[in-house]
């Protein structure tokens, strides 16, 4: 991947602010839980019966509980870097569901330096994570690690569109950088055959939430710890002049009475091979999974 399309980002940073979120978190989750549902609908083009699973970056769990119940014999393992959101997912079970709970774990660790052994899940599904891991070749190269041969990984980032209205408007207010950057979805695939991963699939939908102001907006993204996590983004408060002109610009935006807020969605899958640079495919691998229509 091009240098020039890495932004780096503070893991401290962002780590502390997804455990404040924790408790918040599903409140404002309405994008994340859509995608991780669109998302996991697409297993059902998948004829693998994992026997271990990593939900990576699993936040409150909103895929891990869909995945306990889609495999119901699989050992599913729930990796997040911040550890408040795991309790909160940890919290979020029954008590029958802790009592037969040995079957799932939670692991408070870092995507790019996984603490799980060579070769041992069959799957990993990642929803709206990978795009904190702006490193990808080392990113998808620590996943293709863990995953045994024909193993699968699936899962959801966020493409250069997303939030290009509240980007274009701190734009218009000054140079810096208020909007995380997102890498484009051709160099995330190309990120994937580089770590040796076979018969990458890549597509992606526009979705558009709407807001009353964009105030509002900036408040969900609080909530959700999606805070602008580059070292060079602005330090101490934001001028009450400058955040109101950033307000005004963004009212430019405004359609029958309502402010909207893009998210360009990646989907991505691609499988392990048991041999080096093996691209046939395995009798358990999926039809190709078709295009989502574009949405408003």
């Amino acid at each position: 991947m091009k240098k020039d399309l890495i932004t780096t980002l503070d893991k401290h940073l962002y780590r502390q602010a997804f455990d404040r979120a924790a408790t918040s978190y599903d409140e404002a989750a309405v994008l994340q839980k859509e995608v991780g549902k669109r998302l996991l609908e697409r297993l059902d083009y998948v004829r693998l019966q994992p026997q271990c699973i990593l939900d990576l970056g699993s936040g409150t769990g909103l895929c891990t509980a869909a995945l306990r119940q889609r495999y119901k014999k699989a050992h599913i393992i729930s990796l997040d870097i911040a550890p408040a959101m795991l309790l909160t997912a940890k919290n979020k079970l029954s008590w029958l569901e802790k009592t037969l709970s040995g079957k799932q774990r939670y692991i408070c660790g870092d995507a790019d330096y996984l603490p799980l052994k060579d070769q041992s899940v069959d799957m990993i599904i990642s929803n709206l994570t990978l795009q904190w891991c702006p490193e990808l070749d080392h990113t998808f190269t620590e996943l293709h690690r863990v995953l045994k041969p024909d193993g699968l990984l699936m899962f959801t980032t966020l493409g250069p569109d997303t939030l290009k209205e509240l980007r274009q408007s701190w734009q218009s207010v000054d140079k810096n950088i208020h909007v995380h950057n997102f890498i484009d979805m051709h160099d995330v695939g190309d990120a994937l055959l580089r770590a040796r991963f076979a018969d990458p699939v890549m597509d992606m939908e526009t979705i558009t939430m709407t807001y009353q102001d964009a105030r509002t907006l900036m408040q969900d993204l609080k909530t959700l710890g999606a805070h602008n996590a580059s070292p060079s983004r602005p330090r101490g408060l934001t001028g009450k002049r400058r955040l109101q002109s950033m307000l005004t610009e963004y009212e430019r935006f405004r359609v029958n009475d309502v402010l909207p807020a893009t998210y360009e969605v990646v989907y991505g899958h691609a499988w392990t091979t048991h041999v080096k640079g093996d691209r046939q495919h395995s009798p358990q691998r999926e039809q190709q999974v078709p295009f989502h229509p574009r949405m408003q």
